[in-house]
């Protein structure tokens, strides 16, 4: 006589079967209460599934929030230490008490130009950044949910990596752009109205996206730049700028005479309220000779201005200084030479 053995199943593998191997709260709660598998199986997957979706939607919408506010706070953070490091600059210049009594003061920090330009770029900055921890945090959240749902992510993650990789081999200038932008802004390399020499071109700048800056000539001449081409950047107008004029005199000229005239001139403008076409906030200086040249000696004179002003302070000095060494008997230099004739008897 042979008996057949019936496999006992415990409690444990019913749980199992209704629940999966790693049962949920409440199909473990339903199957207790009832100890019917399928109605168990059934109310876990309606109600467990979409209450875990709902927690991990819940937990991003609060995490971008979050990091948006953080993002914010960055942002404001580098426009202050902006702000901070230009008036360090500028309390650094001997004129500084000049400044608060022109009508025209610095524009720098209190300038309505300067406010529009730095809350022009906290705003890109921290949309751009909101836009990609969003767009992170959303995708993680979807991926999650869907994997509650039973998707199997393997291939739609194989996938996706191959798509990126393709669109990311596609779109090397691209990226290389969108970055170079992000690290402009973010150091503050220069803004819209600036001056500006980036290897390429140089003028004055229009308009500044993430992936292109767009300059203008002195010519009138539109250039679109990509940010990731712009290997150095010169900025002519941040914080302060310069006017240095090289005045070349004749060789028989009194050169402290025509130093000292120079130097009349300059402190004469300095303290010439009238002009309101641009500011010198510290005391201008000649600084001597600069070059012995074929036909005459070249003085240098260098005055500190005004970001952007300094051409208009320049054009200006160079009207007073002719004017000036006119009424003195300076001359200026022209081509001399020296003709050696020789005589055969």
């Amino acid at each position: 006589m042979s008996f057949d053995l019936i496999p006992l199943q415990s409690p444990n593998d019913d749980l199992i079967d209704a629940c999966g191997n790693d049962p949920g709260q409440i199909c473990e709660w339903v199957y207790d209460a009832s100890g019917n598998a399928t109605l168990s199986s059934i109310i876990g997957w309606a109600v467990d599934k979409p209450l875990t979706i709902l927690i991990v939607l819940l937990v991003a919408f609060v995490g971008s929030r979050i990091v948006k506010r953080a993002i914010v706070h960055f942002g404001e953070r580098l426009t202050a230490e902006r702000e901070n490091r230009a008036l360090a600059q500028l309390q650094k210049i001997k004129g500084i008490e000049k400044i608060t009594d022109k009508v025209r003061a610095s524009n720098v920090l209190q300038g309505e130009q300067s406010e529009l330009r730095t809350k022009a770029r906290t705003e890109t900055l921290t949309s751009v950044l909101s836009s990609i921890a969003n767009l992170v945090i959303w995708t993680v959240a979807v991926l999650i949910s869907l994997g509650e749902i039973g998707i199997n992510l393997g291939p739609l993650i194989a996938g996706a990596g191959i798509v990126g990789v393709a669109v990311g081999f596609g779109a090397q200038s691209i990226v290389k752009d969108f970055l170079s932008g992000m690290f402009m802004l973010v150091e503050d390399q220069y803004g819209v109205g600036d001056s500006v020499d980036v290897g390429l071109a140089s003028g004055t700048v229009e308009r500044m996206t993430l992936r292109t800056t767009i300059l203008r000539d002195t010519n009138g001449s539109v250039w679109y730049i990509p940010n990731g081409e712009i290997a150095r950047v010169g900025n002519r107008s941040q914080v302060w700028s310069r006017a240095v004029l090289d005045i070349d005199v004749a060789y028989d000229t009194d050169l402290r005479k025509a130093q000292q005239v120079m130097q009349d001139v300059a402190d004469d403008l300095w303290h010439d309220d009238s002009f309101v076409e641009g500011d010198i906030i510290e005391q201008p200086k000649v600084t001597g000779v600069q070059n012995l040249g074929i036909d005459g000696i070249t003085l240098r004179l260098v005055a500190k201005t005004d970001p952007s002003e300094q051409w208009a302070v320049a054009r200006e000095l160079r009207i007073r200084i002719k004017e000036a060494f006119d009424a003195e008997g300076i001359e200026m230099p022209f081509p001399q030479r020296t003709v050696w004739v020789k005589q055969e008897k």
